[in-house]
C-alpha cells in the first residue's frame, strides 16, 4: 500500500441519565446511531454511568451486573417493585429505587411521613445476594429521615418513651427514646460497604439535609424547622447509643440523613458516587485507545460542578490525557466554566430545538442529529469516507 491508513477513532459514551426522560443507555444508544450515521467504522465502547442516585441499578446492569427485583416498601409504606444489582461479589443497591421521589404515589410529597424503610429492606436483600462489597448509592430521596428507616430496614427497633413504635419519617424522630441496635441484621459488618454520594452536606444546619433538601420534598419553612429538630435529637441519640458523632461528616446529610445511619451506625466508607461507578463498569478499560470521550446529564448547571457524573467523566479522562465533550437536554454553563470542568464543548437538545418539552418527548431524534454533529466536528475525516449529510 502507498498511502498509510488512518487509525479507526475509538469514542467512549459515558453519560448520566437524562432525568426524566431517557436511561443513561438510551443516551448512549442515540448518539451511537448518530455517530455511526456519518461514520460507521467507528469504535464506539457504551459505558453508561450514575453517580449513585436514580439510575444507578440501570448503569451496573448496563456494565454487566445481574438485575434482582425486590419487593419493598416504598416511601409512604406501599409496597413497590425496586430491584438491586449484583455479580455475585459486589451489589449495588440504589436509595432512589426504594424511597425516591418518584415512588411517591401520584407524585404528592411526604416531607415528615416518607421512610427508608425500603432502602433497609433492598439492603437485607442484597445482604442474602451473598455478597462481599455492597455499594449503596444515595439520591433523590423523599425521606428526611436521618435513616432511621433504613436501620429499621434491617432489625433496628425504635419506641417512643412509652415503648411503642415511632411514627415513620422525619416528622417522627423527635418522639425516639428508646434505639436498639443488638437485632441489626449481623451481616453488615462482613461486608465493606460503600456510601456512593454526589452531595458532601453534613447533616444539620444551613447546609444541612432538612434546609437544603427539605423544600425539594416538598417541605415549607415551618416542616423544614420540624425536620431540623428531629434529626438534631436523631443525632444525639445515635451518638449516646454509638459513642460516635458523624452529624458533621461530609455525606451525612444524603439522601435526607440515609448518608448519617450509613457511616454512624452502619460503618460505611464515603466515596464520590460517580468514581464508584466508574471503577465498578470498567471506564478506565474503556479508555484505552479511546480518541474521545462523551458523557452528559438532562441538565449540565452549576450542580453539575459539584461531583456530578459528566465533571467525574471527565476527570477521570483527563487522566489518561482523552478529551472529552458532552451533551445534554441543556446547558447553562459558559465556554469557561466548562472546561474548567474538563469538558472541551458541551452539544444541547435546545439548541436544536427551543421548546423543553419538545426536547423531552423527541429526546431521541434530537441526540441523534447531535451525535452526528460530534462525528462531523471531532471526528478527523479519513482519506475516503462516504458522509451522510447531517439531517436537518
Amino acid at each position: 500500500m502507498t498511502e498509510r491508513r488512518m487509525k479507526t477513532p475509538r469514542i467512549v459514551l459515558a453519560p448520566d441519565k437524562f432525568k426524566g426522560s431517557l436511561t443513561a443507555r438510551e443516551v448512549a444508544d442515540a448518539v451511537a446511531a448518530g455517530i455511526r450515521r456519518v461514520r460507521p467504522e467507528v469504535d464506539i465502547r457504551w459505558v453508561p454511568v450514575a453517580d449513585g442516585g436514580d439510575g444507578t441499578v440501570d448503569a451496573a446492569v448496563s456494565a454487566g451486573f445481574d438485575r434482582v427485583p425486590v419487593e419493598v416498601s416504598g416511601p409512604v409504606g406501599d409496597p413497590v417493585g425496586a430491584s438491586f444489582a449484583h455479580d455475585g461479589k459486589v451489589a449495588v443497591v440504589e436509595a432512589a429505587a426504594a424511597c425516591g421521589l418518584s415512588r411517591l404515589p401520584g407524585g404528592r410529597f411526604a416531607p415528615l411521613t416518607a421512610t427508608s424503610l425500603g432502602v433497609g429492606e433492598l439492603v437485607r436483600a442484597a445482604l442474602d445476594s451473598g455478597c462481599r462489597t455492597l455499594v449503596l448509592g444515595v439520591g433523590g430521596s423523599a425521606c428526611t429521615d436521618g435513616g432511621a428507616g433504613l436501620l429499621a430496614g434491617l432489625g433496628a427497633i425504635l419506641l417512643d418513651a412509652q415503648g411503642r413504635p415511632v411514627g415513620p419519617g422525619g416528622g417522627g424522630l423527635t418522639d425516639i427514646a428508646y434505639l436498639d441496635l443488638h437485632r441489626l441484621d449481623p451481616r453488615i459488618r462482613e461486608v465493606e460497604l460503600i456510601l456512593a454520594s454526589d452531595v458532601d452536606n453534613p447533616l444539620l444546619g444551613t447546609h444541612g439535609a432538612a434546609a437544603v433538601f427539605g423544600p425539594q420534598k416538598g417541605a415549607g419553612a415551618g416542616e423544614v424547622a420540624a425536620l431540623e429538630a428531629g434529626l438534631a435529637h436523631w443525632a444525639r441519640l445515635v451518638a449516646q447509643r454509638t459513642g460516635f458523632d458523624a452529624a458533621d461528616r461530609p455525606g451525612a446529610g444524603a439522601a435526607g440523613g440515609i448518608g448519617f445511619a450509613a457511616l454512624a451506625v452502619l460503618g460505611a466508607r464515603r466515596s464520590v458516587g460517580i468514581d464508584v461507578m466508574l471503577d465498578l463498569v470498567g471506564f478506565d478499560r474503556a479508555l484505552s485507545g479511546a480518541s474521545l470521550v462523551v458523557t452528559g446529564e438532562g441538565s449540565l448547571d452549576a450542580q453539575t460542578l459539584h461531583g456530578k457524573a459528566p465533571v467525574g467523566v471527565a476527570a477521570r479522562a483527563a487522566g489518561s490525557g482523552v478529551s472529552t465533550i458532552a451533551v445534554a437536554g441543556r446547558c447553562l454553563l459558559s465556554d469557561k466554566q466548562l472546561r474548567s470542568a474538563g469538558i472541551e464543548s458541551a452539544y444541547a437538545l435546545n439548541d436544536l430545538e427551543p421548546d423543553l418539552t419538545r426536547c423531552l418527548t423527541d429526546a431521541i431524534p434530537l441526540l441523534r442529529r447531535l451525535g452526528e454533529r460530534i462525528a462531523h466536528t471531532h471526528l478527523p475525516n479519513p482519506h475516503t469516507t462516504n458522509h451522510r449529510p447531517v439531517t436537518a
